[in-house]
């Protein structure tokens, strides 16, 4: 299965199971081969982590991908930070 590769970290299909219980994010084969994409856009979810990682900001982003809307960024990345935070708890 291919995967998002964000430089050291590939999120595969397995990584990115739950998502399918953001409203702010969709994904049908026909649109984007499949990929999660912000709700209503063909903006796939991997180019905010790409971004990301390459030293953009959340304002940036939001202004290079007119269609996507703040509170589609922020449900994505708290549903992220709440994953992250219940694997290290014991």
């Amino acid at each position: 299965m291919r995967g998002v590769n964000l430089g050291t970290i590939t999120f595969t299909g397995a990584a990115m199971d739950g998502w399918d219980k953001i409203d702010a994010v969709e994904r049908t084969t026909d649109v984007v081969s499949g990929a999660w994409v912000f709700r209503a856009t063909r903006v796939p979810v991997a180019a905010l982590f790409e971004n990301l990682r390459d030293g953009s900001t959340v304002e940036q982003f939001l202004s290079w991908f007119p269609g996507v809307t703040r509170v589609q960024v922020e449900a994505v990345l708290d549903y992220e930070a709440r994953r992250l935070h219940e694997t290290v708890q014991p």
